[in-house]
């Protein structure tokens, strides 16, 4: 008899799975995210999917579990280790997402040139065929080693080469490329993506693979695909940046073996992504001199300290106010203004506020804020703020300055780049030591902020 097929809608946010349609999902309360999904079922009313067997292993006793650490092998990237903790280890899958062309590839095929010597890499393309990618990585200066290629897309064949060439390191590019022939729906589906990653996942664990997996992101900046895939793996990474600048910027949004806090910042140049060891110098370059509207922060991204620059422009506004951000989260930079309209006595809600962050980078620490509203300040009044200056605190509803955390470090770093005069909470002083040649500005609030560094003397 006929196959026949079953339709079910999946989430493409949490993964959820109903008979019938919504608007809004049961489960997480996503809208309009309940996507059609079918499904071949034979004539007896079971799936055809293949029944797969577990791994063989038994319970263990909660003490007989070893405790040694994970082994860990560098990439050869510094800034890629540095993201991913200090290395990859053996046994893991990584996801590496990011927009068409920021670079994903070209990190990824780098990284098989140093694994590439002590360790055999096979790296499956999905996108490219065997002539585009020996190209590429002639450009990119990437040559022998047990480096193995395989232009593929059917999983099952995917996982039969794995099988016989036993590599170490293995690279899909990219799992919305691949499809299993056990799921009846078209590749890069969210019924695709999901299996073809589960099944990749329980290879990695059977035999301690290393997989870097490279996703697509939809419009939205998220990993094309059901939110639960990034529940499967172990890390993900999300590259960064505009395509137009040559810089960018790696991130972990999830890592059960390191920290979600560190950033890897590369510059992408004619042979391929070079790391950038110091940021700080690299986001600052090219600053104008004694130009209004512009002041330096310092946030702590994971163990290191980066100088961003905040830059504002504020225009008196004929229609509603605009006020648009880059880099400062839109609700945060409403919530400066409006202190600075309270508690600073500037007028400006009648005007336009653009707020950009230089580089690419995201300030998401409260510890910017007064960078930002300083920035701000010194546009509306026209007043330049100095090309030596930085300011550090938290700015709450009542206009007061909070301290930040580790501001010792933060002054160093601020001080090691030349800058002689640096905006501080006054609260919470006991401990700081100013650092040689760098003068501190205690301040209470944003008032004395503006009075101390803005006026007219």
């Amino acid at each position: 008899m006929a196959n026949r097929q079953k339709t079910v809608y999946c989430c493409t946010d949490c993964g959820y799975e109903t008979a019938n349609w919504a608007g809004k999902c049961p489960s997480c309360g996503a809208w309009n995210t309940l996507t059609e999904v079918r499904l071949e079922r034979d004539s007896g009313g079971k799936s055809t999917g293949r029944v797969r067997a577990g791994l063989g292993v038994s319970p263990k006793r909660l003490e007989e579990l070893d405790l040694s650490e994970e082994i860990r092998f560098s990439t050869g990237i510094s800034e890629f280790d540095r993201v991913l903790g200090g290395g990859a280890v053996v046994g893991s899958l990584v996801l590496v997402g990011g927009a068409p062309g920021i670079g994903k590839s070209t990190l990824l095929l780098q990284m098989c040139a140093s694994a590439g010597i002590s360790k055999r890499v096979l790296y499956v393309t999905g996108e490219e065929s065997e002539r585009q990618l020996k190209l590429r990585a002639n450009r990119l200066g990437v040559a022998g080693g047990e480096i193995f290629v395989l232009p593929e897309t059917d999983l099952d064949s995917i996982l039969a080469n794995i099988d016989a060439l036993k590599p170490d390191i293995v690279i899909v590019d990219s799992i919305q490329t691949m499809s299993d022939s056990g799921v009846a729906s078209a590749p890069g589906s969210i019924t695709q993506v999901r299996e073809c990653t589960m099944r990749i996942m329980r290879l990695t664990k059977e035999k301690g693979l290393t997989v870097f997996v490279v996703g697509h992101i939809n419009k939205e900046g998220s990993i094309a695909g059901p939110k639960v895939l990034e529940h499967m793996v172990d890390c993900v990474l999300y590259f960064e940046g505009e395509r137009s600048t040559s810089f960018r910027i790696l991130r972990a949004a999830k890592n059960r073996f390191g920290s979600t806090n560190e950033i890897g910042v590369f510059e992408m140049a004619d042979h391929g992504l070079r790391c950038v060891e110091n940021p700080s110098e690299m986001l600052l370059s090219g600053r104008p001199e004694n130009s209004p509207g512009t002041c330096v922060a310092c946030v702590i991204e994971g163990t290191r300290p980066i100088l961003a620059e905040v830059q504002a422009l504020v225009t008196p506004s004929a229609y509603n106010a605009a006020r648009r951000s880059n880099g400062v989260d839109y609700n945060r930079a409403a919530m400066l203004l409006a202190v600075l309209e309270k508690r600073g006595g500037l007028s400006v809600s009648g005007c336009d506020a653009y707020i950009n962050v230089i580089g690419g980078l995201t300030l998401e620490e409260p510890a910017a804020d007064l960078a930002t509203a300083l920035s701000i300040a010194s546009s509306y009044l026209d007043r330049p703020l100095g090309s030596d200056l930085a300011a550090l605190g938290e700015i709450g509803l009542s206009g007061e300055i909070r301290s930040v955390s580790a501001l010792n470090q933060r002054l160093s770093e601020i001080a090691r780049l030349g800058f002689r005069r640096c905006v501080i909470p006054a609260h919470g002083r006991d401990d700081v030591k100013a650092p040689e040649g760098l003068k501190l500005i205690a301040v209470r609030n944003i008032g004395e902020a503006i009075a101390s560094v803005l006026s007219r003397e």
